[in-house]
């Protein structure tokens, strides 16, 4: 039994795979079935010892960006594409997966096109409110398609979707609060802020709530994610900003957090200031209030959609990045923290958007497709 994996080279993609892997090594023990193989396709690993740590073979492919607008690298991405679709013909023809799970982006339009022409059974899922356009097209010929937010659902064929929620693995599911005051160096009598712009941090977020510092500081604890490449910036102006002010005492940039200091973070946070990217979906899952600063310019404009669709479930609010003020930032901060009855109303909102069996639901309906498929 084998199964295929191909997405984007973002962790928005690659992260929810893992989690599909590791709810399908579960349920293959669970079922007593013989251990399928696992392979990611992608043009990069992403993080080679967490495909390693799942029992998942990474196999390279080459694809190419189609950008809407005007720029010489389409020409050459053009033929890189071309390249991989050769490339993932010849692999799909040798590898014969008994099914493979898209989770979009243009990394993953070579590898599905293989598996259409071959006509193998495919499964992807779609993280966004608004569908990219490699999940469009692969929703024509999908044999199940799982999407993670309800207004999703309306651009594929009624009879393939299921709204599934995002998968998210077991390692940063569940929130930490034993000891996490003394790992991550707090006070206990502050509350904490938690301020991401992802693995790779965002610039404009980071810039807006520097700005917002001295005043943020006064009431706050800050745990700031800049990204690993502005850590060093981002600190660096901190303490000018800051000059000989003690409350510099209570920022804390990193440049990423790894599992369980986000575990950490999540079960000592009352608000989450992030992107709206799949990070969503973690802050849902720790029932935790949030700002979101959408991305302006990401593709097919999703993480403004992705923003009001979650803000329409009642669990954040949003400031557009144009809107970003350091006033703006901090009335909606102290807006959310000293009003009770609204924190608890978001948190609520955030657990019940949350779907905690996501990756358990698409691990099984794979699982009975390559089943099936291999009878």
């Amino acid at each position: 039994m084998k199964i295929l994996f191909t997405g984007g080279g973002t962790g928005g993609h690659f992260y929810p795979i893992i989690a599909v892997a590791e709810a399908l090594n579960d349920q293959v023990r669970a079922r007593k079935l013989l251990e399928p193989e696992l392979i990611y396709a992608a043009p990069d690993p992403y993080d080679r010892e967490m495909l390693i740590a799942n029992s998942i073979r990474f196999v390279p492919t080459s694809a190419g960006k189609m950008r809407r607008y005007f720029s010489i690298l389409n020409f050459f991405d053009f033929f890189k594409t071309g390249w991989g679709i050769f490339r993932s013909v010849l692999r799909i023809f040798f590898l014969y997966p008994d099914v493979v799970f898209g989770k979009g982006g243009y990394a993953s339009f070579p590898t599905l096109l293989a598996a259409k022409f071959f006509k193998i059974p495919v499964i992807i899922h779609e993280s966004d409110a608004e569908p990219g356009r490699v999940n469009k097209w692969a929703g024509t010929f999908a044999t199940k398609i799982a999407v993670s937010f309800p207004e999703a659902a309306h651009h594929f064929p009624k009879d393939k979707v299921a709204f599934t929620g995002n998968p998210i693995r077991k390692s940063v599911l569940i929130p930490a609060r034993e000891g996490a005051y003394e790992f991550l160096k707090l006070k206990k009598e502050l509350p904490v802020l938690y301020v991401t712009g992802g693995s790779q941090g965002a610039q404009a977020l980071n810039e807006g709530l520097l700005s917002a510092l001295p005043q943020l500081l006064q009431k706050y604890q800050i745990i700031h994610q800049t990204g690993d490449a502005n850590l060093a910036d981002i600190a660096g102006r901190a303490k000018v900003i800051m000059g000989d002010n003690l409350d510099l005492e209570h920022y804390h940039p990193v440049g990423y957090l790894n599992d369980l200091a986000t575990r950490m973070t999540a079960g000592v946070a009352q608000l989450v200031i992030s992107r709206a990217g799949s990070t969503i979906f973690e802050i849902a899952s720790w029932g935790l209030p949030s700002i979101l600063i959408p991305l302006p310019n990401a593709a097919e404009d999703h993480q403004t959609k992705n923003a009001y669709a979650y803000a329409r479930a009642g669990a954040c609010a949003v400031i557009e990045q144009n809107n970003l003020t350091p006033g703006l930032l901090i009335s909606e901060v102290d807006r959310i923290m000293t009003h009770e009855p609204m924190k608890h109303a978001m948190s609520n909102a955030a657990r019940a958007f949350a779907r905690a069996d996501a990756a358990s639901l698409i691990a099984s309906a794979l699982l009975d497709i390559a089943v099936s498929h291999e009878v």
